[in-house]
């Protein structure tokens, strides 16, 4: 109820001015030792039933915090003082780029969705890196095990898409000792001719030889891919026949929709038309269906990070249900707020 009051008034404000006072009153609290203790009590919570051992990581926890929330890596410490399992930072591109125009994020609190079309706005993979680093070596031991993180890697808007693969192999090199994981992000709807990678031929181009890079170090990072919920079945087929083909660990799935046909309420229809991606309770039937025919497809041998819509326990437990090893919240987050987690591992636990 409390945050409900709270949502209510920050609602009235830009969303993404809001995302950044939020995010930064919260790393304010988190820099005072009892404050932070508090949070702690309050939102983390232990379920040892809940650990999850997938690609070769340990998750202390299923709920991570999908990719576009900390573009930056900038607020690691505070994330996992709310209890995520995990989180995914970037979308990471080699040089910094400013995104999108603003406005780029708009809310449709009656459907429980948002568009953005936010365009990789990120300081870059050296400055990322950096900060990587820096909160790596801050970290401290905790009872429930580490904070595991998610590097999101994407192209730079200027380059072009025969030569994306360089940008893919800049960001895997500098990020490959500082996250636990890679995701290869050619699925937002936000960067023009970036879904076009997702066609087999250039998809196989950027992750084989990721890969490639991959089996030089003695101790590979898992590799996935992040995929979009738009894609037909022939799609989805390649998607599949190219991971077994390429090793992937994993797939993310999904990323936003650039469809507006679950919209319902008419205030959300009148934002309709803004360009970007749709993400929230909309997406959430529509990821399932990509998320079914993947663990039927697949024959359940490609793990899935299932992501779109999960607002509740009940929603993370549909995904989990039908096959999915993980799950990611987003625009949950922003609308349920920093209880989320807590609230859906509280109704796994007792599922």
């Amino acid at each position: 109820m409390f945050y409900s009051a709270v949502r209510k008034l920050l609602f009235n404000f830009d969303p993404e001015a809001v995302h950044y006072f939020a995010m930064n009153s919260l790393k304010t609290a988190c820099n005072i030792s009892f404050a932070k203790k508090i949070l702690e009590r309050s939102f983390q919570r232990n379920y040892p039933s809940l650990q999850k051992n997938i690609f070769g990581l340990s998750f202390k926890n299923p709920v991570g915090l999908g990719a576009g929330f900390d573009k930056n890596a900038s607020y690691l410490t505070e994330l996992e003082t709310l209890g995520f399992g995990f989180v995914e930072i970037g979308t990471v591109t080699p040089k910094p780029q400013s995104g999108n125009d603003k406005p780029r994020l708009f809310r449709l609190p009656e459907d429980k969705a948002l568009i953005n079309r936010m365009g990789f706005n990120n300081d870059g993979v050296g400055v990322i890196r950096k900060r990587l680093e820096d909160w790596k070596t801050s970290q401290r031991p905790t009872v429930n095990g580490q904070l595991v993180i998610g590097g999101n890697i994407g192209k730079n808007k200027v380059t072009p898409n025969e030569d994306a693969w360089k940008d893919y192999d800049i960001c895997f090199r500098e990020l490959f000792d500082c996250v636990d994981y890679f995701v290869v992000n050619v699925s937002s709807p936000n960067t023009p001719g970036l879904r076009e990678l997702q066609e087999k031929d250039s998809l196989r181009k950027i992750l084989a030889h990721l890969q490639t890079i991959n089996h030089t170090h003695s101790k590979q990072k898992p590799l996935l891919l992040k995929i979009a919920p738009d894609l037909n079945h022939a799609q989805l087929d390649d998607i599949i026949s190219l991971a077994f083909e390429v090793k992937l660990d994993g797939i993310v799935a999904t990323n936003t929709t650039i469809s507006r046909d679950t919209l319902k309420a008419e205030s959300s229809k009148l934002k309709a038309a803004e360009a970007g991606g749709l993400s929230g309770k909309p997406v959430f039937e529509k990821s399932n269906e990509v998320l079914r025919y993947l663990i039927s497809n697949s024959e359940n041998k490609i793990p899935v990070i299932a992501s779109g819509g999960i607002f509740t326990g009940e929603d993370a437990k549909v995904k989990l249900d039908a096959g999915a090893s993980l799950v990611q919240v987003w625009t949950g987050f922003i609308y349920e707020g920093p209880s989320i987690v807590k609230n859906i591992n509280r109704f796994l636990q007792h599922a």
